[in-house]
C-alpha cells in the first residue's frame, strides 16, 4: 500500500481531488494532510473528507523534526505539494529523497521561483502576452520550482484572457492530470515495495 500526505496552504481543491481520485484504490490512499496555515480551507475539506489534518507553524516545518516524526508514523510513501507555499526544507528532502513532487501553475522553468504561485503566475503570464500556459508536475529540492520535471500540460493563452481566465484553465488542467501522474509515481513506487 502506498500511502500519500498531501501538503496544502490555502483553499485545498487539488487535494480533494486527489483524495477522491484514490477513494476507492486498494494500493493508494490519502492518509494525512498536512497545512502551515490554521485558516486554510483545506482543514474543512479533510474533515468533510474524513482524512486526518495536521497544522504546522513556520517555524516547526523549518526547524524541527515534528513533521517527518508524523510522516514516519503514518507510513508515508509520497508527499504531494498542493498549492503548499513553504520551501521544503533539507532534513525533509532528505528523508524522502525522489519522493516529494510539486504542481506548478506555469510551463517551468518560466514562472517559477519565490513568490511565483497562484494569481502571481497568471498575472505574469497576461501582462507578458504569452500564447500558451500550462502545469508543470516535477520533484521537490532545495530550491522552488527548480526540480525534475516529471510532466508537463499546455493550454493556449488568447489576447482577450484576464488573469482569472487563465486561472481557470489552469485549474482544469490540474484536475485531469495531476491525479494520473501521482498514480503512475505510485505504481512505480509500488513496483520497489
Amino acid at each position: 500500500m502506498i500511502k500519500i500526505a498531501v501538503f496544502a496552504s490555502g483553499n485545498g481543491s487539488n487535494a480533494q481531488r486527489i483524495v477522491e481520485y484514490f477513494y476507492d484504490s486498494k494500493h493508494i490512499s490519502v492518509d494525512l494532510i498536512i497545512t502551515n496555515n490554521k485558516s486554510a480551507y483545506v482543514i474543512e475539506r479533510a474533515k468533510l473528507l474524513k482524512i486526518p489534518c495536521y497544522v504546522f507553524s513556520k517555524n516547526e516545518f523549518s526547524n524541527s523534526n515534528l513533521v517527518i516524526e508524523l510522516l514516519k508514523s503514518h507510513n508515508i510513501s509520497l508527499i504531494v505539494l498542493a498549492g503548499f507555499l513553504l520551501l521544503i526544507p533539507e532534513n525533509l528532502i532528505a528523508n524522502f529523497k525522489e519522493r516529494i513532487i510539486n504542481i506548478h501553475p506555469a510551463l517551468l522553468p518560466k514562472y517559477g521561483g519565490k513568490g511565483m504561485y497562484g494569481e502571481n503566475v497568471h498575472k505574469a503570464v497576461v501582462i507578458n502576452k504569452e500564447s500558451e500556459t500550462g502545469i508543470t508536475i516535477h520533484y521537490v529540492n532545495e530550491k522552488y520550482d527548480e526540480g525534475k520535471i516529471i510532466f508537463q500540460a499546455k493550454c493556449v493563452v488568447s489576447e482577450r484572457d484576464t488573469a482569472e481566465d487563465v486561472a481557470k484553465k489552469i485549474h482544469l488542467l490540474e484536475q485531469e492530470y495531476f491525479p494520473k501522474v501521482i498514480e503512475n509515481i505510485c505504481q512505480g513506487l509500488l513496483k520497489t515495495q
